[in-house]
């Protein structure tokens, strides 16, 4: 190693503890201190564990889409949406003569209220959506209709609120990564992901009934109240609907919201909680992956690993919409950690049609840890997730559910029936996720570009360390 890989280290190091130090001295400072004590158990003890709730996972857009329309079509008390960004034109399905969001509200709106909060967008249009576009989207919603649609500018400077819910009769929810909008890229697409322009797209969400919803329904009543000034009937719980167990969390920063104005970071807490816990596997999809109290415990991991057949595989974006040198420099990080046990697997999605190929962009936010633990929702592995945006994610410890949502993706992810990826996942990750990626020719995994052990690696910290407060 060179003066300049030694000084680089070491310059990344000394950030990412100034960084970690500093978010350890603010959760401490609002109560979540304990975030970071590494005491047992991974379900976050600040919020409600609900018994018998029904877990679908729903995968890509041509299952997400449809679904989410079908339960606003048939609403029978109140339709609820929260967003990152909700496009008025964009149709949730592609079959000919679909009807708009804006069609699909408004027609919903003349039997049942219907509500829509979106982040506002940020004070000036440095990225999308922009405040413009925002209240452009507002005044198209309520244009001829009976929709109620509110935007809420309450963000953290260089932050937003990410969270993408939607609430139907207080019964059925629906959390996931999926925008309603066409915002950066075409949200339909199917595990097939045939090459699209400028790019495929692959996202996941979760349905839910059963007592969980309440727990969503609360959220989106609490959000809606403060910034609409509107107050809305006592949320009823859902009798049982299934088996799962279930827990909604959340990253609220502090003094955003007076209803909780210490801020909540139960949804870092259970993601540190279940990495801290693995034993053989950990498998994550996401945008970024930019968090050094995420990859520290990884990094721990690799070098002493807590079982022989512990293995991490990370599907990441090609090309990331912003910090893709501090996502490579993380992976610089785990790749050192590794040193050569070929316990680490990074991915990224491709599709392929003959001479035509092109990305696929990976914006799903998913989390399995040795089939026993499953996280879905809206947030990314970096500060922004953890810490400064309002996030939703939903966790379960349904071993059969996290376990059949590892293998669907497995299977389109390898392109190989379900039964074959239904092995041992020390050996399916051995021989064929790596044997894939170290093969010739086209395949639907290619590895990361630009992965080496030291790029980018001073990016994560000082980015963190600018966006952060």
């Amino acid at each position: 190693m060179g003066l300049l890989d030694v000084l680089d280290a070491r310059l990344g190091d000394g950030l990412e503890s100034l960084l970690c130090a500093h978010h350890a001295r603010r959760l401490r400072r609002l109560g979540w201190g304990g975030v970071f004590a590494g005491d047992g158990g991974w379900w976050s003890p600040r919020r409600p564990v609900r018994e018998g709730n029904r877990v679908e996972v729903l995968v890509d857009g041509h299952e997400v889409l449809p679904a989410i329309a079908e339960a606003i079509s048939s609403a029978r008390r109140s339709v609820h949406l929260a967003g990152w960004c909700a496009s008025p034109d964009f149709r949730l399905t592609r079959e000919p003569g679909a009807p708009t969001l804006r069609e699909l509200l408004a027609s919903a709106a003349e039997r049942v209220p219907v509500r829509v909060l979106l982040w506002a967008g940020p004070p000036v249009p440095m990225f999308e959506p922009t405040r413009k576009r925002v209240l452009a989207s507002r005044r198209e919603f309520m244009r001829d209709s009976a929709v109620s649609c509110v935007v809420d500018a309450r963000e953290r400077t260089l932050h937003c609120h990410h969270e993408k819910v939607v609430v139907v009769d207080d019964e059925v929810a629906f959390v996931g990564g999926m925008d309603l909008t066409a915002v950066e890229g075409d949200r339909h697409d199917t595990p097939e992901h045939p090459p699209r322009h400028p790019l495929g797209w692959h996202d996941i969400g979760t349905r839910l009934r059963g007592p969980i919803v309440a727990d969503v329904a609360e959220h989106f009543r609490d959000r809606w109240q403060e910034i609409a000034g509107e107050e809305l009937p006592p949320v009823a719980v859902p009798g049982p609907a299934g088996t799962s167990s279930a827990q909604l969390v959340r990253t609220i920063p502090e003094r955003t919201y007076d209803f909780i104005p210490r801020g909540e970071f139960s949804l870092l807490d259970s993601y540190l909680r279940a990495l801290r816990s693995a034993e053989r596997l950990v498998y994550l999809e996401n945008q970024f992956l930019w968090s050094p109290e995420v990859t520290e415990i990884l990094i721990d991991k690799l070098r002493n690993p807590p079982d022989p057949r512990f293995r991490v595989v990370l599907v990441l974006p090609r090309k990331p919409s912003n910090g893709a040198d501090t996502t490579r420099g993380q992976l610089g990080r785990l790749i050192d950690a590794d040193d050569g046990g070929r316990r680490l697997v990074a991915a990224t999605l491709t599709s392929h049609d003959g001479a035509t190929s092109s990305s696929v962009y990976v914006h799903a936010k998913l989390a399995v840890v040795d089939d026993r633990w499953l996280s879905v929702g809206s947030a990314n592995l970096n500060e922004h997730s953890l810490f400064n945006d309002t996030e939703v994610n939903v966790v379960t410890d349904d071993a059969d559910l996290a376990r059949r949502t590892r293998l669907r993706l497995w299977s389109e992810h390898l392109q190989r029936p379900v039964d074959e990826v239904a092995g041992e996942p020390e050996d399916v990750v051995d021989h064929l996720w790596r044997g894939t990626l170290e093969s010739e020719g086209k395949h639907r995994i290619a590895a990361l570009p630009g992965v080496s052990r030291r790029a980018g690696r001073l990016q994560g910290p000082l980015r963190g360390l600018l966006v952060d407060g």
